[in-house]
């Protein structure tokens, strides 16, 4: 033999390394490397097509369709994986306490910040992690879509009630938002209730405090549904949970302070 077996050299296998980096917080190294690996492996497997034997242009064009379509089967597996994946695994409390993460580089980041994820792991463990580090973010992002649910559903109901009734010009002026106005109509409703309780003393009148509270309880059930306010609840929900997972699953993990200059080797 020409060399001597070295006693100090380590050879770790790839899930070893893999589940290290993961039990050691070098997630974003990791996704790294996933991306690496399968970008290796898409090129090899490339390459490896187009040096086939005879006939070498049939043969070639049918193992580069197959391959693509393979592909594609492949990322529309993965994007519906993400529909399954549990975006709150690894929530806590304390990540609302945190500082919201910046909206230009931490949140948005650059083009190169985004990329498909290569594998159903990859995607898994981009969504947890993206959402525990920006969940101030999101929730952010449904006060604001549950705030223009409110008016544009409560614009859409004023603008029915106008062409039933008279022109729609005409009553522009005195349009008012109908699902607002209920939401605020149940907290107010609510806040009377806590008034008069302390007021009247309802906590020694257990009887009469659970009537009034029933009665409130309806009298905000009906108002929440004639204004139309779960209309907008669903909607800010559906539009900002969907935001959400997309952000999550295409956003790189990448170090959390990030640097301010430069750009990735």
């Amino acid at each position: 033999m020409a060399f001597t077996a070295n006693p100090l050299a380590l050879s770790v296998p790839d899930p070893t390394f893999e589940s290290w980096l993961r039990d050691s917080g070098y997630l974003e190294l990791l996704d790294q490397r996933t991306s690496d690996l399968h970008r290796i492996s898409t090129t090899t497997t490339t390459n490896s097509t187009t040096t086939t034997t005879n006939p070498p242009s049939v043969t070639a064009d049918v193992s580069s369709n197959s391959f693509s379509f393979s592909n594609i089967l492949n990322q529309i597996g993965i994007l519906l994986s993400i529909v399954t994946i549990n975006p709150f695994s690894k929530l806590t409390n304390e990540d609302f306490s945190l500082d919201t993460p910046p909206w230009t580089l931490g949140f948005v980041g650059y083009y190169y910040s985004y990329s498909f994820p290569s594998s159903r792991s990859q995607a898994r463990m981009r969504v947890t992690e993206n959402v525990k580090r920006y969940c101030r973010n999101y929730f952010t992002l449904f006060i604001l879509f549950f705030a223009c649910s409110l008016f544009n559903n409560s614009l859409c109901l004023c603008s029915y009630i106008a062409d039933k009734c008279v022109d729609m010009i005409t009553l522009s002026v005195y349009q008012i938002p109908i699902a607002l106005a209920g939401l605020v109509s149940s907290l107010a409703l609510w806040e009377l209730f806590a008034y008069c309780g302390k007021r009247w003393g309802l906590d020694n009148h257990p009887v009469t405090r659970e009537c009034l509270l029933r009665l409130v309880q309806c009298a905000t059930a009906v108002i929440i549904f004639v204004c139309n306010v779960q209309t907008a609840v669903v909607y800010a929900l559906a539009v900002s949970y969907a935001v959400m997972m997309l952000h999550a699953s295409f956003r790189k993990l990448t170090p959390i302070k990030q640097p301010t200059k430069g750009k990735p080797k």
